[in-house]
């Protein structure tokens, strides 16, 4: 005959308490004497009594688990983000439920407001504009960004993307490249600090900056403009890539169309992707720590459960890494 499985009813009668004190024990909610604490241990120990986490939750008011919202899970730059994030909360005994929103703006606002419902705070990436989030700052959960936010209350972590996008560019512009291009992607936020930092880092020189706009940050749109850019009449000398996503598929395409990678033409990304040392030539990319930043969230959300006061922004510094996919021009 299959044993029962022991109740909070049945710990109750073995340490000779209330199941209410019981309860309370299993919860933190209220300490009691040594001697009822090492009888609830006790009894609970001897039962195998484990906690019905959902129940739990209905006391508490906490799930322990934490909503991280990304914009398209197979970029392995939200992957990494994913994983410093969980490493932390799994540290704090805390679990990660995931949402990806798949770079659908109109999906965002349900999709966050549905995830609120089963955590106990969220971290969040979003494709809208500021003024359209008003909404999100209303959400009755612990809130952390990803990005910079200028007048919502909301704690955020950030990679300077702007510093990042110059110092690639110095790095071009010391290779002897004149003629710099930009594939960028402008539904994002960060795309605007990504071109203010090439801008900012060409006119210092004099030099002007072309730019082609992606419909997504992906694979296929590196490889459909790729025809356009180095086909055309005015062809760079250099190409810097949104991410490094759309850097590989614009290799590809390149390579397919007889195009040498760096003889013809340097190309560069962000994200530091982990392909992107694999391919042929290696790709040279700004790497935005975003292990880092999923993790630097992380304890930044847990704070503010714990209701400690935070930063309003948090800033993570770019590393250059220097690869094959860049030659100096003579």
């Amino acid at each position: 005959m299959k044993k029962s499985t022991p109740t909070i009813r049945d710990v109750a009668a073995a340490a000779q308490v209330s199941t209410a004190t019981v309860s309370k024990f299993i919860n933190g909610a209220q300490r009691f004497s040594p001697k009822v604490e090492a009888a609830l241990a006790t009894a609970i120990a001897n039962l195998g009594y484990k906690s019905n986490p959902l129940a739990k939750s209905m006391i508490t008011g906490r799930t322990n688990t934490i909503g991280l919202s990304v914009l398209d899970i197979t970029n392995p730059h939200f992957s990494s983000i994913l994983k410093g994030a969980s490493r932390v909360a799994n540290e704090h005994g805390y679990s990660v439920l995931l949402a990806d929103t798949e770079e659908t703006p109109s999906r965002e606002r349900r999709t966050l407001e549905d995830l609120s419902l089963r955590v106990d705070g969220m971290i969040v990436f979003s494709r809208m504009r500021e003024h359209e989030m008003g909404w999100m700052a209303e959400i009755d959960k612990p809130l952390v960004f990803f990005g910079s936010l200028n007048e919502l209350p909301i704690p955020t972590v950030a990679s300077d993307d702007h510093g990042g996008a110059f110092m690639l560019c110095q790095h071009l512009r010391m290779l002897g490249h004149k003629r710099i291009a930009y594939l960028g992607f402008s539904k994002s936020r960060r795309d605007e600090e990504r071109l203010g930092g090439l801008r900012e880092c060409l006119d210092a020189a004099g030099l002007g900056l072309a730019v082609y706009d992606a419909d997504a940050p992906s694979l296929a749109e590196g490889e459909r403009l790729c025809s356009s850019i180095v086909l055309g009449s005015g062809r760079p000398d250099a190409l810097v890539c949104y991410n490094d996503l759309m850097a590989l598929g614009f290799m590809k395409e390149a390579e397919n169309l007889g195009v040498a990678i760096p003889r013809d033409i340097s190309v560069v990304g962000f994200d530091n992707i982990p392909y992107g040392k694999y391919t042929t030539p290696a790709l040279t990319t700004v790497d935005l720590q975003s292990e880092r930043m999923g993790a630097t969230a992380m304890d930044k959300l847990l704070a503010v459960i714990r209701g400690e006061p935070v930063e309003k922004l948090t800033r993570i510094a770019p590393q250059l890494i220097l690869r094959a996919s860049t030659v100096a021009r003579t």
